[in-house]
């Protein structure tokens, strides 16, 4: 048992024993009902499965490195490459509605947010492709 668990008991132990004492009760009743808690906080220590406690959380570790696994560079890359594609494409809508609209200087500045868009997108894939391509290498 742990320090800390057997410290936890012990401060269970001294706080029940102190309500029951300061109780306006006999000696007797007193000293039965102490010896209740003690009883009762026994059987809940006894129905304490350590081996349970271990098992969930090795489960839970588990499932967060099986969701972390999952999180492959493969598809973090696909990903950028689509959301890159659809940033650069509503650029284009946005240049073509400033165009048709006559307000060029909203084109002017579509223009400008599609090739900073389209540069900032590039400027990612390249760096979780060279992550990629430095991981195959070392495999």
């Amino acid at each position: 048992m742990s320090k800390k668990f057997g410290a936890f008991v012990a401060g269970v132990a001294v706080g029940a024993t102190l309500g029951v004492l300061y109780a306006p009760k006999k000696g007797s009743e007193t000293r039965e009902d102490l010896k209740e808690l003690f009883d009762d906080l026994m059987d809940k220590i006894r129905d304490i499965d350590f081996q349970d406690v271990k098992d969930a959380i090795a489960t839970k570790i588990a499932d967060i490195k099986q969701s972390l696994s999952e999180l492959d560079k493969e598809k973090v890359l696909a990903i950028a490459k689509e959301k890159g594609a659809l940033l650069k494409e509503k650029c284009e809508d946005l240049i073509r509605y400033a165009k048709e609209k006559g307000i060029p200087t909203v084109e002017k500045t579509a223009k400008e947010l599609k090739e900073k868009a389209t540069s900032i997108t590039k400027d990612v894939v390249n760096k979780l492709e060279e992550r990629k391509n430095a991981k195959n290498q070392e495999a």
